[in-house]
Order: structure tokens, then sequence, then C-alpha cells
């Protein structure tokens, strides 16, 4: 039998890198401009800490989780999403009670959903979370942030803030009997998935994509109007920030994210250009899940990337900078009884020219084969090195992406010409 990876979990290949690290390059210089701090922690997790955290009737939790048993019977789960594992992370090792943390993670995320474009059973998320913050200004920031780093990557005319305010959880309590006794008298008006949802999880019918069920929920019950004045007051103000920090949004009262821990601001960055996957970035705050899962009551907001869609939009939109896929500026052609030389030379090069990336023939091949090997590489610059020129400490100098002479240099004075070169 052919061995394949496993549906929903995808390769990522030599010519598809390039943008992942121009991506991941770009959002880790955005965050490290607001002091965001990187945080690691595993893959696997006890399968409690994501049904206390997101809830035991969440989709994710039923239907979507990878989880098992290990050998001395105790139930594990691959991580769903990061917020639950970053939160556990903090408060095992002491970050949150009376600290403020703003961190960043990145890393692979499962849910066991049916594979499509955009949204795969493995996939890869950029989250941030920060700590110990009640006030709007902290859900501001994050939005600042998201907001430069679109300008930075040229999608910010691609995508659309919407914003919600979900208020507390007591506020969602009586919206929820609400909500549901409004949908319950409508029962067989609702679609298949609504009915299902109606008494595990009411407010996710909210964003169904069903356009019957929409309409009903032209009529339905509005969230705003049972949500505290507290949380009223929270929203205006955030609103009053992104006004004056000239970002632009729109107020979706149905917004309600799919996750149990949410409260006060949820938001989602959408798109139109990737089809019916146009989220590309969303969070909220989860002011009581610090205190849910056995810290001590923390404040909390985040929000998390997914990795694939922005790649899409990005490849989509044509922003990627020419240089991204470039990945050797020279190209060492050895021919001859020269190849201990040729190494020595590469190396050479490289501890005086340290930025420079630098590819050497390996595996012989007549002159004419390896000029060709030089060319399809994308080096600018194919530096020649023959049995003469190693007799006499020289190395040929020909320009691939110019109209220019051949040059010859003596081997001591190489490095100084490759850098002229390369800063030019």
């Amino acid at each position: 039998m052919k061995l394949q990876s496993i549906r929903g979990m995808n390769d990522l290949l030599p010519d598809q890198s390039p943008t992942w690290q121009y991506l991941e390059r770009v959002i880790g210089d955005v965050l490290a401009r607001y002091s965001y701090r990187e945080i690691r922690f595993p893959i696997l997790e006890q399968t409690e800490l994501f049904k206390r955290s997101i809830g035991e009737v969440t989709d994710i939790v039923e239907k979507e989780m990878y989880s098992f048993e290990d050998r001395n019977g105790d139930s594990l789960s691959l991580r769903p999403e990061g917020t639950a594992s970053c939160v556990r992370a903090c408060n095992q090792n002491g970050l949150l009670h009376n600290q403020i943390q703003r961190l960043w993670y990145t890393g692979p995320m499962f849910r066991h959903e049916r594979p499509q474009k955009g949204r795969l059973r493995q996939f890869h998320q950029v989250g941030v979370e920060a700590f110990g913050l009640n006030g709007p200004d902290i859900d501001a920031e994050l939005l600042l942030i998201t907001a430069r780093l679109w300008q930075a990557l040229k999608i910010d005319q691609a995508v659309t803030l919407q914003i919600n305010s979900l208020g507390t959880s007591a506020d969602r309590k009586r919206y929820r009997t609400a909500l549901v006794d409004y949908l319950s008298a409508r029962h067989d008006q609702l679609d298949e998935d609504s009915q299902r949802r109606l008494h595990s999880n009411p407010m996710r019918i909210l964003d169904s994509k069903n356009a019957n069920t929409q309409a009903l929920l032209n009529h339905a019950p509005v969230l705003q109007d049972y949500i505290d004045s507290e949380s009223k007051e929270h929203f205006l103000q955030l609103r009053t920030m992104l006004d004056a920090a000239g970002v632009s949004y729109e107020i979706n009262p149905r917004l309600v994210r799919g996750l149990d821990y949410y409260s006060k601001t949820v938001f989602e960055w959408v798109t139109s250009s990737l089809g019916a996957q146009g989220t590309v970035c969303a969070g909220g705050r989860y002011d009581g899940l610090v205190e849910q899962l056995g810290g001590k009551p923390c404040p909390g907001v985040g929000f998390a990337m997914g990795m694939e869609r922005l790649v899409l939009l990005l490849d989509e939109l044509g922003v990627v900078p020419d240089s991204v896929g470039q990945t050797v500026d020279l190209y060492l052609v050895a021919v001859g009884d020269v190849d201990s030389q040729a190494l020595v030379l590469g190396e050479n090069l490289r501890t005086h020219c340290p930025n420079l990336r630098l590819q050497t023939n390996c595996g012989g091949g007549s002159f004419k084969s390896q000029m060709k090997k030089a060319d399809k590489s994308g080096a600018s610059i194919a530096l020649i090195l023959g049995e003469d020129e190693a007799e006499k400490n020289t190395v040929g100098v020909k320009f691939l992406r110019q109209d220019r002479p051949q040059e010859t240099v003596d081997q001591d004075q190489l490095a100084n010409l490759i850098l002229t070169l390369t800063t030019d």
C-alpha cells in the first residue's frame, strides 16, 4: 500500500514555505513592536481542559476533537485551539496573579472537519492573548495590532472588521431564554442543524448560513437589549477609541463566536475574497476563563489568525513581494578536481558575508550543466572555480541578471566585492 498523508493534513512543500516564512516574519515583527512575547506549549492536553473551556455541547468538543486514551487510561486531545492551552500554561507557571501579560504563540491545531479550501484538519494559527487588563483600551490595542498587520501585508483593503458585545454570562443566560422561547415556537421552520442546536447552543443559530433561518432571526430578540450598562459602556468606549484611531468597523449584532468562554467584546476580520471561508482573524474577551480553569480571577482578551487562509489571501491578491521566493544570491560552480577548494571558498564567503545565500554545486557535472543549475537557482551571480582559477587563487564572477562582463577576482578580495555588490 502506498503511504500517504492523512486526509486534511497537508504537506507544506519547499515552493510554498517562503510565503509562510514571510507571513510569520511580518507577524512576529508587528507583535514585537507592541512588546508581545512568545509562549510555547504542548500540542497534546488533557481532554478535560477543552471540555471546561470551550464547552461540552459545542461542535468542537462533541464532534471535532481528536481525543484518545493513552496507556495510562488518561483522556488526551490534540489541541483544537490555543487560548485554553495558553491559560493553562499561564496558570500552571504562575504568570497571571497580579501580573499583566502580553503573549503570542503559533503552531498547528486539529479538528476533525470535512476538509475544504481554507479549512483543514490540521491547520495553523497565530494566537495573541493579553491578561490582567479590564478596560476597553486593551481590546482596542489588539484591533490596532491587526489593522497594522493588514497594512504591512498590503491586504487592508480586502478585510473588514466586525464587532459586537456579548455582555456578561448572566446577560447571555437571560437572552438565551428569550431566544429559545422565540425559536421553539417556530421549531418546524428551522433548518436541521439549528434544530439540533436549539437547546444545546442556541446562540450559534444566530450565525446560521441557512437563508430561511436568517429570515426568522430578523424578528428574534436582540442581544443588545439584554446586556448590562457596564458592558454597553465598555463597548461604547471601544468604539470611541477605534474611531479616534481611524479603524473602520461594522457592528454585527449576530456575531457570537463559537466558543462558550467569550464575554463582552467579540470581533472578526472577514474578507469576500476567499468564498465561504471568509474569516481570517477572530477573537474577543474571556474574563471568566482563567478562574474557570482553576486560576485566580484574571481578565483576558485575545484573537487567533488562520495561517492557511492568510496565505490564500496573500496569493489571491498577489501581494507577496517578488523577493520572497528567492533563496539563492550566489551559485558557486566547481569544474574539475576542485571540490575541496570550492567547499573551503564557500565557507570563507559565508564567514565574511553572514547574510549571503550561497549554494555550492555538489555532485559534479560539466561546466555547461552547472551553469544551467546556476541560472535555474535564481542566483544573480555565478562564481566560477576551475583548476586554473584554483591554481592562481582567483575566481570568475559572472553576472547572470545584468548585461555586464565577467570579471576575474583574487579570492582574498572576493568577500569585499560580494559585500559591495549585494549592498548596492
